[in-house]
């Protein structure tokens, strides 16, 4: 059954690389009738439409530069002032720094709201390298594989449309050490923000995606109480 929001209600989650952010920020949304929001989808539909904020952000994204604070921030405004967003939203893995969170709280302080609840899925590290070391994606269409969790019918061939599977660079077991480092480095911080304000609730992400799904929402249904 769908939940209802009698206000608008804003959630973050957050989690490391590899915690599978974005399904469950997909299914929390569509659970409590909320917006998902993810900054790379915003910023990918803005250079699409080819709008002005759009073409500085490329401007960017094409030096492979991280698109400023400032800029992100716009572009939020725009959609939180739009209709489709005035029930509140679910924001994936936005912010990840302190300064992201105090630009997000003041472009939702405009709107007389605020972060009504934090989760975070935790993950241990040793998962989160075997999860992202396995992953296969195909070259054609994009679906995404697993070497032991969701294996392809035929070794290196995408089910769904019969192209090459590879490994993303992004996935190595060596590089995922990495981005944890650096995730931890700038997250921490953030996570002790959201601690100290006592909205951030810390959700066990093992097991399978209902699982942590059920986990999520029981936690999220404690929060609104």
């Amino acid at each position: 059954m769908t939940a209802m929001v009698t206000r608008a209600c804003d959630i973050v989650l957050l989690g490391p690389p590899g915690a599978g952010k974005g399904t469950q920020a997909k299914r929390l949304a569509a659970a409590f009738e909320l917006l998902h929001v993810s900054t790379g989808d915003l910023l990918r539909d803005e250079i699409a439409r080819r709008t002005e904020l759009g073409s500085e952000a490329k401007a960017f994204m094409v030096k492979g530069e991280l698109v400023p604070d400032e800029l992100v921030g716009k572009m939020l405004m725009g959609l939180l002032h739009s209709q489709a967003a005035s029930g509140g939203c679910v924001y994936d893995g936005y912010p990840r720094t302190t300064a992201q969170a105090a630009l997000l709280d003041g472009v939702l302080a405009e709107l007389a709201r605020r972060i009504d609840a934090v989760l975070f899925i935790g993950v241990p590290d040793e998962v989160i390298i075997s999860r992202m070391d396995g992953r296969r994606s195909c070259s054609e269409c994009g679906a995404v594989f697993h070497l032991t969790g969701n294996p392809p019918r035929q070794d290196g061939v995408c089910d769904a449309c019969g192209g090459a599977l590879g490994q993303r660079e992004d996935d190595r077991a060596e590089v995922v050490v990495e981005r944890l480092r650096v995730y931890r480095h700038y997250t921490q911080p953030l996570l002790d923000l959201y601690r100290h304000r006592g909205n951030l609730t810390e959700v066990d992400g093992l097991g399978g995606v209902d699982e942590v799904f059920g986990r999520l929402r029981a936690a999220l249904e404690s929060c609104r109480r």
